[in-house]
């Protein structure tokens, strides 16, 4: 559970982070997750998600990746063109801009760290993380220093992980976690 909430968070994170840096004003501000910005990550949006919404993320993502270098290296520098870009690969696949395409995948992101990688079962995110830092807390086997840095880490995991606010997301994004997860590769 802890490497799918690590991995999902890195790659939302990355894109949510490289993307919204191109963006100017308050487009760069709803791109970046409200934990971000000092605030709780109940303020984070969560959106219904629509089949198409899915398909669409899904077949963005491989033109997303190929674009990831250059928002690298554009940085903090907004690059109108680039954004022209990152919007253009967005209305190609149903969104109506990047923004709405940010959307969806942090909602994806959010039901995909809920899911075990062995089992496939749904468990709330926030949830889950709780029962690994009990769980972590009365392992005597883990090293004193090791503990500390893993309890933090997870408290800190538990404070920025939002609630799911769509249930229904759940068996949408279910249905395509294999497609999802290979499109994220």
């Amino acid at each position: 559970m802890r490497q799918a909430l690590q991995s999902i968070g890195v790659l939302t994170l990355g894109l949510m982070v490289g993307l919204g840096s191109i963006c100017v004003g308050a487009a760069a501000q709803e791109a970046t997750p409200k934990s971000e910005q000092g605030e709780s990550a109940e303020s984070v949006t969560q959106i219904k998600l629509s089949e198409a919404q899915v398909k669409g993320y899904i077949a963005a993502q491989p033109e997303m990746a190929a674009i990831f270098p250059k928002l690298e290296k554009a940085g903090d520098n907004p690059n109108p063109e680039l954004e022209a870009e990152v919007d253009g690969i967005a209305k190609k696949h149903g969104f109506a801009d990047f923004n709405e395409l940010n959307e969806v995948a942090t909602t994806i992101s959010i039901v995909m760290a809920g899911f075990d990688s062995d089992t496939g079962e749904f468990t709330e995110p926030r949830e889950a993380l709780k029962k690994e830092l009990q769980e972590v807390k009365a392992d005597s086997s883990i090293p004193p220093d090791e503990k500390k840095q893993l309890i933090e880490e997870l408290t800190q995991d538990i404070k920025t992980t939002p609630a799911l606010a769509h249930r229904e997301n759940v068996e949408l994004v279910k249905a395509h976690r294999e497609a999802i997860e290979k499109a994220l590769q």
